[in-house]
């Protein structure tokens, strides 16, 4: 069955219905096909309807009155789940296609040896996906929403306004994004002033990644987290507010471009007993150009949203939302469009 809402979208609360309607259908649509294994892009979009589910869940909480079996937490762990297995194709996609083929044949010998294992390492949690999708944990979760979205519960401050609410739902996750302290890797505050780091070396940003790895991270998942519940809001705003998320979209991949570079190195280290370098040092010294690249894309967006004049123009193109009334057919598919053009998630 798919879920719609049948009158004009007005309110918080009846967007809140159109975002869980929408990213719930997303996900269930692609369920038999994760099932059957053939296509890992089916994975991929029902993991993403998964997490935009979650996030939409998160942005509308406090209009909407949900059972306990339709919380985020529970949307969150199936995804996790779901997870597990697409970061493992990625890796392996990653490996086959973006290193494979560039690389001598000394380090290609090794690196079948990591794709070997990363495909018995895909069949057990292939299995654990399967075991999830089969639970009642999983069945009482679409059970619950099922419910919800038949017979939906909402809390007063659903009957207000978009108009009368935006704002205030977007500038503290704005906010946050922009005070995490990830911002400030690279960047001095000195006494006179405060400034960004001369042209670094390779050496050197090898040296700061390896040191902030984490905190870098945390930041790619802020960025993440504010991306999705901005998007969920974007068909009420101008093209200004597109080239803020836009931004905030790039913050997102490279970055997470440098984790993935990571999350490599320690997958063929645990393999190779913390040798990659001597193992296949051209496939070593491809990882270090790649990561030195993403940094100087990053040192880019850095720079842009430390200006102060974009900072605040960014937070009064919040404060000004151009409301567009719509049939729910018309918002189901400017939210259809916003999942189909971030595929990458």
């Amino acid at each position: 069955m798919k879920y719609e809402l049948e009158h004009e979208a007005k309110t918080f609360g009846d967007w809140a219905y159109v975002a869980v309607a929408k990213h719930y259908n997303k996900f269930l649509s692609h369920e038999l096909a994760v099932l059957e294994d053939k296509d890992p892009e089916e994975l991929h979009q029902m993991r993403v309807g998964m997490r935009r589910l979650r996030s939409a869940i998160n942005g509308f909480s406090i209009a909407l009155s949900l059972p306990q079996n339709a919380q985020p937490k529970k949307v969150g762990k199936i995804a996790k789940i779901l997870g597990n297995l697409r970061d493992l194709d990625v890796l392996t996609d990653s490996l086959e296609n973006q290193y494979y083929p560039h690389l001598p044949k000394k380090d290609q010998k090794q690196l079948k040896q990591a794709l070997s294992i990363l495909e018995k390492q895909r069949k057990k949690v292939f299995k654990e996906v399967k075991s999830t999708l089969n639970s009642q944990n999983y069945s009482d979760l679409k059970q619950a929403f099922d419910h919800w979205l038949n017979h939906p519960h909402y809390h007063d401050i659903a009957q207000v306004s978009m108009e009368f609410i935006l704002a205030d739902l977007l500038l503290p996750e704005v906010s946050q994004l922009m005070l995490y302290p990830g911002w400030l890797v690279g960047f001095k505050v000195e006494s006179q002033g405060s400034n960004f780091s001369a042209q670094l070396s390779q050496k050197e940003v090898e040296s700061l990644l390896d040191k902030n790895e984490l905190v870098l991270h945390d930041l790619r998942k802020v960025a993440k987290r504010t991306r999705y519940n901005m998007e969920l809001f974007s068909q009420f705003y101008s093209e200004n507010y597109e080239t803020y998320l836009k931004d905030i979209k790039n913050i997102q991949t490279i970055l997470g471009d440098i984790q993935d570079s990571f999350v490599l190195c320690e997958f063929l280290n645990n393999i190779f007993d913390k040798n990659i370098l001597n193992k296949m040092p051209a496939f070593s010294n491809i990882l270090q150009e790649n990561r030195y690249h993403k940094w100087q894309e990053w040192e880019g967006l850095q720079q842009k949203f430390f200006n102060s004049e974009i900072r605040k123009n960014f937070h009064l193109t919040i404060l000004d939302p151009s409301i567009i009334q719509s049939s729910p057919q018309e918002s189901d598919k400017g939210i259809e469009e916003i999942v189909s053009t971030n595929v990458s998630d």
